[in-house]
């Protein structure tokens, strides 16, 4: 058994300000249609499209940039510990400074007073 369908009705007042609307619409993307095909193509390559969006792209340069920082930080201590562990193998005195510093070693006859500025600056390192 078929129901009636019901048709949705608008004053003819309302459809005609619609089709007015629409007609003003389409006028100007006429007219400005290139500026329209620019901003729509900014809008899906700056927004819309996930993998390669200008957005995703700042990231990924924010990331490779902040990287890049990481391994020149890096590069400058395997240097200096180079330097260090090249010192310590030729220089006894090196070795027994390095112990006395950073490893908080004494001899048997003395004491070590450690304050805690030089411990936060030992864990630092």
């Amino acid at each position: 058994m078929c129901l009636p369908v019901k048709f949705i009705s608008l004053p003819l007042n309302h459809l005609v300000l619609f089709m007015s609307k629409l007609k003003q619409l389409w006028n100007f993307i006429r007219r400005y249609k290139y500026i329209v095909t620019v901003f729509v193509f900014l809008l899906i390559i700056g927004v819309l499209d996930e993998d390669n969006s200008l957005i995703q792209r700042f990231r990924h340069w924010r990331e490779i940039h902040e990287l890049n920082t990481e391994i020149e930080k890096y590069r400058r201590q395997y240097e200096e510990d180079s330097k260090t562990l090249k010192e310590i193998t030729n220089n006894p005195k090196a070795l027994e400074k390095v112990a006395r510093e950073k490893y908080l070693m004494k001899e048997e006859n003395e004491d070590v007073f450690v304050f805690e500025e030089d411990l936060k600056k030992n864990e630092d390192e």
